[in-house]
């Protein structure tokens, strides 16, 4: 069973998007009108993930997302975003925020990245306790526009990436989401040249993937992990497109594409796009609890000038 906290202070809201939560198989759902209210709640019953308003009385979205990165590390949160709030919604993913949805596109966007998100976590709260004794890894795979074998990648990589230092297991998790919207846009936008919103989407994506030159393209995912950082290239052989388009600025929030752009520069350390736009670098640096990272700095060698 699936257990999902909502946390709204408007009544009408907590029930409509507990009514979108329910769609999903074995779900249940439990709601606070606060911040603090949630914090009660998590005490009694920990949810699998938490699902937060911004703006609410008491204890915000922001505050309570604070509370549960430092008790609640391993708990995912999803924040609902409202127009205007473009800023928090980013600072939110710089604090360890899991995803957010614009509330003008929940009925659209709730579920998949509900879904998304709980499916990485199961992925990355399986223990294999061999891969912490992983010291590096190079792995290439050539994947056809599949949706089920890019989620096999994803969960493999994730499993690679458990050598890399990250703090936390939510951080992993983020990792796997920014890699998943990736994969996803190398799929669908790239390899099979489609639009998400298209009401035609279904049938084209159907079509393409048996016709070429779609059908015969490869999406090519490259990642080195080691110990102090984690790099993946991911390219498809499509015609590309000016990537400069998905910068995230303030228009963009509502827009499903502008939104995975914001998401995968909050959490990746770095990003880059080749000038064609058909592929892209992410970096992840290790994260080093404090004192370890004093010592290592500490160890640096001091460069004098010549």
């Amino acid at each position: 069973m699936i257990r999902i906290l909502i946390v709204d202070d408007a009544l009408t809201e907590r029930v409509r998007i507990a009514g979108i939560c329910r769609r999903i198989a074995e779900c249940s759902t439990t709601d606070a009108e606060n911040g603090k209210a949630a914090l009660v709640n998590l005490e009694e019953d920990l949810p699998d993930v938490v699902l937060t308003d911004l703006q609410m009385p008491k204890m915000n979205g922001l505050e309570l997302l604070k509370v549960i990165s430092e008790e609640y590390p391993h708990l995912p949160v999803i924040l609902m975003t409202a127009e205007g709030s473009e800023e928090i919604a980013a600072e939110a993913l710089r604090r360890g925020a899991a995803s957010y949805v614009p509330k003008t596109k929940l009925n659209e966007d709730l579920l998949p990245t509900l879904n998304q998100v709980l499916r990485t976590a199961r992925v990355v709260h399986s223990q294999f306790r061999l891969m912490h004794y992983l010291t590096d890894s190079t792995s290439r795979f050539e994947l056809p526009a599949d949706v089920s074998l890019i989620r096999a990648c994803i969960d493999q990589l994730l499993n690679q990436l458990r050598c890399l230092p990250l703090g936390t297991e939510s951080e992993r998790l983020r990792v796997g989401i920014a890699l998943g919207e990736c994969l996803h846009n190398a799929c669908f936008h790239g390899t099979l040249e489609l639009n998400l919103d298209d009401p035609d989407f279904e049938s084209l994506k159907r079509q393409r993937l048996r016709e070429m030159p779609w059908a015969g393209r490869r999406i090519t995912v490259t990642s080195v992990i080691g110990r102090s950082r984690a790099k993946f290239v991911i390219e498809d052989e499509g015609s590309g497109f000016d990537w400069r388009q998905l910068e995230p600025d303030d228009s963009s929030i509502a827009r499903s594409r502008g939104r995975g752009m914001r998401l995968i520069k909050s959490i990746m350390d770095e990003v880059t796009f080749n000038e064609s736009g058909n592929a892209v670098t992410l970096i992840k640096n290790a994260i080093l609890p404090p004192e370890t990272e004093a010592m290592e700095t500490q160890k640096m060698p001091v460069l004098k000038p010549e």
